[in-house]
């Protein structure tokens, strides 16, 4: 018998992308447009396994009620976790597997394409064009030659980030309590503490995992640290940044820029066309006002290219979970936690 897999939070492209290179396992593919909560749990009964994105929720509840319906695997089709009880998951015997490394270049590629944007005006510029207004007043942008952008969080995608900046000539500072000094000396990168990347860098780029650590990793005390006039780009999950101390940052003229793929609440509105629609959280609808700031809807990851990794990835993670493989993917509890 075909193994089931329930999906959640399943988009048009979900549905191609997993379609396309189910072509290869031959499973049974159900997919739900709405993200997985209480309200809809039972659509898991009789799945092999669930598969789950960003915004859907697997707290404790979750979790007992997947065990419950006899699930074992959470398939995450993204790489964080942290909307996932690891200790629940671990209680009740369910097992969850990611995907680790689905394109880097997408991401990286992203938070340049935000920084570029944003320091040229260009959102503003094709608006002012459009509307026949050739004026260059107000577009005026700086050289990235020359500037020092602080990385904080030097993975896979921090990496490329570097090396892609390092062709513009900028110069590069990072924190990362776990640096990688070969990286660091082949690469001109300097790795420093976050009180010294947040008072020298002119662009600060975050892409570090959430954990209770970096949990509002931005917020007033550190803004204050930094230059007058900071460029904040988040590619990466939005409570990394307090959303209030952003905006206050902003009206204050202290942050000059801001450039976020993620945001605090995103769950309400990203991934949904609302368009016809008043756009009720008051601190969204603020950030959307600056026309200094630029939100995208967490579409970092959307190539191509990444799709069909995250696709083929997910289903070799659930293929090996069925025949009892090795999990080269598998999200383990950290010790402490057990």
């Amino acid at each position: 018998m075909s193994l089931r897999i329930a999906f959640f939070g399943a988009q048009s492209y979900d549905i191609n992308s997993f379609e396309e290179q189910n072509k290869e396992f031959n499973y049974d593919l159900r997919f739900f447009t709405g993200n997985l909560n209480q309200n809809n749990i039972v659509l898991t009964k009789d799945a092999d396994a669930v598969c789950i994105f960003v915004n859907d929720l697997a707290d404790r509840q979750i979790i007992k009620s997947l065990s419950e319906y006899g699930v074992k695997l959470l398939a995450l089709r993204c790489a964080g976790y942290n909307n996932v009880d690891l200790k629940a998951a671990h209680d009740y015997g369910i097992t969850v597997v990611r995907v680790p490394a689905y394109s880097p270049y997408a991401v990286a590629e992203h938070t340049v394409a935000l920084m570029l944007a944003l320091n040229r005006r260009i959102p503003r510029a094709t608006w002012r064009t459009r509307d026949g207004n050739f004026s260059l007043n107000g577009l005026l942008g700086f050289d990235m030659h020359g500037k020092t952008a602080g990385i904080i969080g030097t993975g896979k995608i921090a990496k490329i980030l570097i090396q892609i900046l390092r062709g513009f000539g900028v110069n590069i500072l990072a924190y990362d309590p776990y640096p990688d000094h070969n990286f660091a000396r082949d690469n001109r990168v300097v790795y420093t503490s976050l009180d010294q990347l947040y008072h020298s860098s002119d662009i600060i780029s975050l892409h570090c995992p959430l954990t209770e650590d970096t949990k509002y990793l931005i917020n007033d005390y550190s803004i204050s640290k930094m230059k007058d006039g900071v460029m904040i780009i988040n590619t990466g999950r939005g409570q990394l940044i307090h959303t209030n101390a952003l905006i206050d940052g902003l009206k204050n003229k202290k942050v000059g820029w801001a450039g976020l793929d993620v945001y605090e609440e995103e769950n309400e509105y990203f991934y949904q066309d609302k368009s016809e629609s008043i756009i009720d959280d008051d601190v969204l609808a603020r950030l959307l006002s600056f026309n200094n700031v630029i939100v995208t809807s967490h579409q970092a990851f959307f190539t191509k290219e990444a799709l069909r990794n995250i696709a083929h990835t997910t289903l070799q993670n659930i293929k090996a979970f069925s025949e009892n493989k090795k999990l080269v993917n598998v999200v383990e509890l950290p010790d402490t936690h057990k």
